[in-house]
């Protein structure tokens, strides 16, 4: 699985930090930063962040 996220579109609203914490987190500069590769265990919850994602800003490819 691979995540990419479009920066233009995110808006830091930080429900995929919510819904996925293991794998979406807020660096020292409070900028988003992700796992672009985590494991299949995550797929549910990565799965969850994209979906809450008010911007629709989270791809997921298998």
């Amino acid at each position: 699985m691979k995540i990419t996220v479009d920066m233009v579109k995110c808006e830091d609203h930080g429900q995929c930090v919510f819904a996925a914490p293991d794998v979406f987190d807020y660096n020292d500069d409070d900028t988003l930063v992700w796992d672009s590769e985590p494991s299949e265990g995550q797929r549910a919850k990565v799965t969850h962040a994209a979906a809450v994602c008010p911007v629709s800003a989270i791809t997921i490819e298998s």
